[in-house]
């Protein structure tokens, strides 16, 4: 069973049948060079044959280069971290002395990235050996009546769980179809997409694990060393059991059935399981055993469950490695508590209540009679004898006084029978045990109160299970939108720098032409100015006027540009004013409106004149500067463009490292969060069992505070006065 974590949306992965279309052309979509051009095996159809699980197909394909076969795992589903755990997985088991290991039941892999192609994407897959081999369940269908392998495969598989154990390595999926036997029925472990290694410590566990060999009370949490150990005791049973039994094996196993001889109902719902009930009734220690400890184990937290590599023998585990055949497995006695040798230590002692240690027994009877007695049980009798006597004599004696006899006789015999030993004995007892059961809490009311403290923690942890995705979604979504809004910036500011480039053509042709249009301008001017009024006057303009026009500051063509017509009101006439180069407009005395005109038509002339000499082109020299300067923008422009890519991949790089470090932040909190939640989660296993042994001493000291009061009874005014008479 796969364990989902919602973080980043998931990759989707091709189907098993995808990956099989794609594998009918090794060829094309390989690239490895050991895998393209590979064999695959096939089937009836001639298409690959594909082995599907919980989320991978895997296919044998054998190489074309080395001839050596393979396994090709292909991914169905998301894995989180896949690359990461793998890599840490085959770190780990590749630092395995196989010397130290009690058989050859590592297998080699690679994980290899974007390995395959499966329409237009490309996937992992990982490549392994290929081991011929057989499930453990088949190879139990072939040979369970076989007593002394199945008993040498028991012990293999102890074996085995201790070489992982010892190298702080658990499966997580431990069962029959991740169980191979071998040719030399010596066991290979395959399928490691849920083994933990110390160097994952801290991720989350990808599977729960096949649900008929795994603890009810495991969770999507649970991911440690301790992942294997229900399991293994499953599994271990189921072999001992067969072992001892042969027929157990057709009569609990269904054909092909998913489980060996218990399934995850059994261990659920004991006591409504025909299977465990079977195994529990069975006339053999060993396995009604070990069914008691797989019962018990069910429903303890796994970080308390005891290892089975640590209870194992280390001379037989080291016995049993070896192809000599096994001992047979006998039920004779000499174990601890009545268990077969082979079992001690393999089976938890069956929790005992604590023995409740009161201050001394409570007496349910009175014993020895004292001094006291005697003289109670002779006085007794004497004062009831003398009752009688004045009764029958009769006499003035009032009834008050006839009965004090009698009253003196129960006042002494009351005496005497609370001052026996045996009352304050059995009320010490039942004081001290009274005192012990006060000082415990009441278990319903602590199991209550537990249960609640439970609850409130899995809701907190749920909720912040659940929040942690959603920051890393928050994180990658303002990631993303820094990353867009940068983008956008640099697009608006390219497309502002290209418009000016795109500027600069028109820009220079407009430059160049300004140039031009000043050179002219200045030109015609120096042409204007060169023509002096008083060296070639004008029509009717004698020297007497160019010496007025010149007091006016009009001396050459360029320094007026025109005249308008005003009208002389003291002479009734019609004047002129010459327009001067400012703007400014002058009357000179002597220039009518015919003098002005003839003025006009004199500077317009030379002004035409000059235009048409005025040169049409700038010189190289005088395009240089210009030509220059639109060129230094250009490459401006062309620089701020590329600056911005620069400027933009920065903004990226920055948003990344924030989203980065948002996510170490992240992580970090949560890894700490995890934490103080594993702890808590053991402070409730701790609780949870000394809840059991509270209840435990609670019943016990309730029973003991009942048995103390029936005891009690014994020693009743009643009882005392029949001993004092008749001895018992």
């Amino acid at each position: 069973m796969t364990v989902g974590s919602p973080t980043v949306p998931q990759r989707q992965f091709p189907s098993g049948a995808a990956y099989a279309e794609a594998l009918q052309h090794t060829q094309l979509c390989f690239q490895h060079p050991e895998l393209r051009g590979a064999r695959p095996e096939v089937t009836k159809l001639g298409l690959p044959r594909a082995i599907s699980g919980a989320f991978a197909s895997v296919f044998s394909l054998t190489s074309p280069t080395s001839g050596r076969r393979y396994a090709v795992k292909c991914f169905t589903r998301y894995v989180p971290d896949q690359e990461r755990r793998y890599q840490a997985i085959s770190a780990r088991l590749a630092r395995l002395d196989q010397a130290e290991l009690s058989q050859p039941w590592n297998l080699g892999f690679d994980y290899l990235p974007d390995a395959i192609t499966v329409g237009q994407e490309r996937y992992p897959v990982l490549k392994m050996e290929w081991i011929e081999a057989v499930t453990l369940s088949s190879w139990l269908d072939a040979n369970h009546a076989d007593r002394f392998a199945v008993d040498r495969l028991a012990d293999r598989f102890a074996a085995l769980t201790g070489d992982l154990s010892r190298h702080e390595i658990a499966h997580g999926d431990l069962q029959h179809g991740n169980l191979l036997v071998a040719n030399d029925d010596t066991l290979r472990l395959v399928d490691y997409d849920g083994m933990y290694v110390p160097a994952l410590s801290g991720l989350g566990g990808t599977e729960r694990g096949h649900r008929n060999y795994q603890s009810p009370l495991r969770g999507n949490d649970d991911f440690g060393v301790t992942l294997d150990r229900f399991s293994a005791w499953v599994i271990f049973m189921s072999l001992k059991s067969i072992a001892t039994d042969p027929a157990l094996w057709n009569r609990l196993h269904e054909p092909s059935g998913e489980f060996l001889l218990l399934t995850e109902d059994d261990f659920k719902r004991p006591g409504g399981s025909t299977g465990l009930q079977t195994l529990l009734a069975h006339p053999d220690r060993a396995v009604s055993s070990l069914a008691d400890q797989v019962r018990s184990l069910a429903f303890q937290p796994l970080d308390l469950l005891p290892p089975l590599s640590d209870a194992i023998p280390k001379q037989r585990t080291a016995a049993t490695t070896t192809s000599a055949p096994a001992a047979p497995v006998t039920t004779a006695p000499g174990g601890a508590g009545g268990l077969p040798g082979w079992m001690n230590g393999h089976v938890t002692p069956q929790a005992v209540p604590p023995q409740v240690a009161p201050p001394g027994a409570a007496p349910d009877c009175f014993r020895t009679r004292a001094v006291l007695d005697v003289v109670t049980a002779v006085l007794v009798p004497l004062l009831l004898a003398m009752s009688g006597l004045l009764l029958v004599v009769g006499g003035p004696l009032p009834p008050a006084g006839i009965g004090a006899p009698v009253v003196i006789a129960a006042a002494i015999t009351m005496i005497a029978w609370s001052r026996r030993v045996e009352r304050a004995q059995s009320q010490a007892v039942l004081t001290g045990l009274t005192a012990q059961l006060a000082q415990l809490d009441d278990p319903v009311k602590a199991a209550e109160k537990l249960r609640k403290q439970k609850a409130k923690f899995d809701a907190q942890e749920a909720k912040r299970t659940a929040a942690y995705p959603k920051e890393q979604e928050k994180l990658i979504a303002r990631y993303h939108a820094e990353l867009k809004e940068a983008e956008q910036r640099k697009i608006r500011k390219q497309r502002d720098i290209a418009k000016k480039i795109d500027g600069l053509s028109e820009e220079l042709s407009k430059a160049l032409a300004k140039a031009l249009a000043a050179k002219q301008t200045a030109y015609v001017r120096d042409q204007l100015d060169r023509r002096l009024i008083a060296q070639s006057p004008p029509h009717g303009i004698g020297k007497t006027l160019a010496a007025r026009l010149a007091d006016v500051g009009i001396r050459t063509a360029a320094d007026f540009t025109g005249y308008r017509a005003v009208q002389n009101n003291s002479y009734n006439s019609v004047g002129a004013e010459l327009k001067l180069r400012s703007g400014r407009f002058v009357n000179v005395p002597g220039i009518g409106e015919a003098k002005a005109v003839a003025l006009d038509i004199w500077r317009k002339d030379l002004y035409n004149s000059a235009v048409a000499r005025q040169p049409s082109a700038l010189t190289p020299t005088e395009r240089l500067p210009i030509e220059q300067d639109n060129a230094r923008r250009r490459a401006q422009l062309t620089g701020q463009r590329q600056t911005l890519e620069s400027a933009t991949e920065a903004l990226r790089e920055s948003a990344r490292k924030r989203w980065e470090d948002g996510q170490k932040r992240l992580a970090r909190e949560n890894a700490l969060a995890g934490e103080d939640a594993a702890r808590q989660r053991q402070e409730f296993s701790r609780r949870t069992v000394a809840l059991q042994e509270n209840s435990a001493l609670h019943g016990a000291l309730s029973d003991s505070v009942d048995t103390a009061r029936l005891r009690r009874r014994g020693l009743s005014y009643a009882h005392y006065v029949w001993f004092l008479y008749i001895g018992r």
